[in-house]
């Protein structure tokens, strides 16, 4: 199996290429990124033999099985549609696109094709994953009530420069690590029914180190965001750029029965009676890990269904990510489904 790579940044570096190398009988034949110097940087330090300038002559090239797609998510649309029109499997890193309209149409290729497709999934807390699940499952927990994402991190600098996660020409409607912590919650909870978001950008424009000139913060840096789910849950989430030794990527269920609770890499759980969380061990057999480069080649070779992340997930996480967007342009609460 031979694998193009579009775009190699530093997940695609240290993930991806080593993951795919690391599979028996797949091997990353050729490299496409923003520069040709910087492409070559990549082929030599991980022994890719082909170097390309247009990302075309990944697509169209007939000794290439599948395209990992490691580009910012403005082109992630545009690569995905002409990979799976060309005959590609496709794994694109998240998230899945800029907007939703762009998303569907992503997976309505996808459906119309007979190739995989596949999205990079959040990382989060996967080692504990199918315990928690099986735990969920099993009525551990109870049903859930009340569900808080906490995402804060940074400082506040105006001085520092302006980088892409900050335009919405590069990144569309993903505000920092929303999308991220949506998708991993979920895997445990379910949809949204409801959302109420704002957001607030406290520095409106920074120097762009490429053009040497004051570019534009269109993206927040700080959000708050309210949500009724399906199952009559309420979750909080407030994420922040600004937020200087703020606590970062936590996440706490709390159920009828009991609670559960992700922080600083690890998972902790609680009964009603208890006065304090728990530590969550794990023997090493039931440990879930990062296997996405293995997913992918399993989807490809042997028709397994891909877990983390379809585009139907990848979905369902970008019309979360649009009923923000409206929310916070028109200050009101936004029912989902979108019909739009």
């Amino acid at each position: 199996m031979k694998i193009g790579i579009i775009g190699a940044g530093g997940n695609t570096r240290l993930r991806h290429i080593p993951g795919f190398q690391a599979i028996d009988d797949v091997e990353v034949v050729a490299v496409c990124n923003r520069s040709t110097a910087s492409a070559q940087k990549v082929a030599d330090e991980f022994g890719i033999p082909r170097v390309v300038e247009r990302a075309d002559d990944i697509i169209h090239a007939n000794d290439i099985d599948a395209i990992c797609i490691g580009t910012w998510p403005y082109m992630h649309h545009p690569l995905t549609l002409a990979s799976l029109n060309a005959g590609k499997h496709v794994l694109t890193e998240a998230r899945m696109a800029m907007n939703l309209v762009e998303a569907r149409e992503m997976l309505s290729a996808a459906q119309a094709s007979d190739k995989v497709s596949m999205i990079v999934p959040a990382p989060f807390y996967l080692k504990f994953e199918p315990t928690i699940l099986e735990m969920l499952s099993s009525g551990y927990f109870g049903d859930l009530l009340e569900i808080h994402v906490i995402g804060l991190g940074g400082m506040y600098n105006p001085e520092a420069p302006l980088q892409w996660r900050q335009r919405r020409d590069l990144s569309g409607n993903n505000i920092m690590s929303m999308g991220i912590l949506n998708e991993s919650v979920r895997r445990y909870a379910g949809h949204e029914k409801s959302v109420m978001a704002h957001g607030r950008i406290f520095t409106t424009s920074r120097m762009d180190t490429e053009t040497s000139s004051m570019g534009t913060v269109d993206i927040p840096e700080s959000l708050g965001i309210i949500c009724e789910m399906a199952s009559g849950a309420t979750a909080v989430y407030h994420i922040s750029t600004v937020a200087h030794l703020g606590e970062n990527s936590s996440m706490m269920f709390h159920g009828t029965k009991g609670s559960f609770r992700y922080k600083d890499g690890n998972a902790f759980i609680a009964d009603r009676g208890d006065r304090d969380w728990q530590p969550l061990e794990i023997p090493e057999n039931k440990q879930g890990g990062w296997r996405v480069e293995q997913e992918f080649v399993e989807a490809v070779r042997d028709g397994k269904p891909v877990t983390h992340t379809s585009f139907e997930d990848g979905v369902k996480y970008m019309e979360f990510t649009e009923a923000v967007q409206i929310s916070m342009r028109e200050d009101r609460r936004v029912e989902l489904p979108l019909l739009t």
